[in-house]
């Protein structure tokens, strides 16, 4: 699927549902921010308490990250996560649609000096972040201060597919869909910037076991192949939403040192920054995806009895 391609060719019935579901999106995106955000908790509410099999998800991923919580915390933080998830649905309104002054009345930036050194050495950078609810919001505030192309997971839906590749290129050069590495190596070795978000669960191939809230983990390795193959700098940053309202990116210094000879060494680190991240606004993190899906040999499935 490309951009390149017509609306014409999703006038099929079967896409009738998701036309009806972009319509209201582009419609609540000419509301105020605080409205939208107010709908985004109603939404959030309502759609977790239907989801029941991500509902177990999200308790299961609080429960393993958090022992020291009781129940009745894990309960009020996975409320609060599904409001979370539904002000995320408003985010993608305010990423594609509103207008940059629209944007950066709600959009705080720090450590700006942090993207622009990494940018200057000419190598292009890699800009590590992770599954937020304001992941949307990140990819479009990055692309607005460098050549910064964000790659992403292809979607199964073609309509939604199309819709998501052609709002996002309204901001940026162009996307990256995730399997298409030689894309993203080039990108590097042109000097432009990659947003790359490595922490979810992978299989048998390029992954290794690494502490995630003191949980093994399969970690991806290929931050540390493809930092090694392009001497790109590789500079943390993530976008979270500020508890009075509106967004706050955090910029980090590249990493020094990074990567190692050893990528167990490399991926134990990337998941202590975003453990950072999340421990500032726990309810913020992505904890819908099965993170914990695939177990070291003998372990039994974290979702499953």
């Amino acid at each position: 699927m490309t951009v390149r391609a017509s609306a014409t060719q999703f006038a099929h019935p079967r896409y009738w549902p998701t036309w009806l579901a972009v319509g209201l999106l582009r419609a609540c995106a000419l509301l105020p921010y605080r409205p939208m955000m107010v709908l985004g908790r109603l939404l959030g509410r309502m759609a977790l308490r239907f989801a029941r099999d991500r509902a177990h998800v999200v308790e299961t991923n609080l429960r393993l990250c958090f022992p020291a919580l009781d129940p009745a915390a894990i309960q009020a933080l996975a409320r609060r996560h599904a409001e979370a998830l539904g002000m995320a649905v408003m985010d993608f309104a305010i990423a594609w649609w509103w207008s940059d002054d629209r944007l950066y009345a709600v959009a705080e930036i720090s450590g700006r000096e942090h993207l622009e050194q990494a940018m200057a050495n000419g190598k292009g950078a890699i800009f590590l972040t992770a599954h937020f609810t304001s992941i949307e919001i990140s990819g479009r505030l990055l692309a607005d201060m460098c050549p910064a192309l964000p790659m992403y997971r292809p979607n199964n839906n073609a309509l939604l597919e199309w819709v998501m590749v052609r709002n996002r290129e309204r901001h940026v050069e162009q996307t990256i869909p995730r399997q298409d590495v030689r894309l993203m190596i080039r990108t590097l070795k042109q000097g432009k910037g990659v947003w790359f978000a490595p922490d979810q669960n992978f299989g048998a191939k390029g992954h290794v076991f690494a502490p995630f809230f003191g949980v093994p983990t399969s970690s991806n390795t290929s931050l540390s192949r493809f930092a090694g193959m392009t001497g790109a700098a590789v500079v943390p940053f993530v976008v979270l939403r500020k508890p009075s309202g509106g967004y706050l990116m955090k910029i980090k210094p590249a990493l020094q040192g990074f990567p190692s000879d050893d990528d167990v060494v490399d991926a134990t680190r990337y998941n202590a920054i975003i453990e950072d991240w999340v421990r500032e606004a726990p309810e913020q993190y992505n904890w819908i995806h099965r993170r914990f899906k695939k177990r070291p040999p003998g372990e039994p499935s974290a979702y499953h009895p």
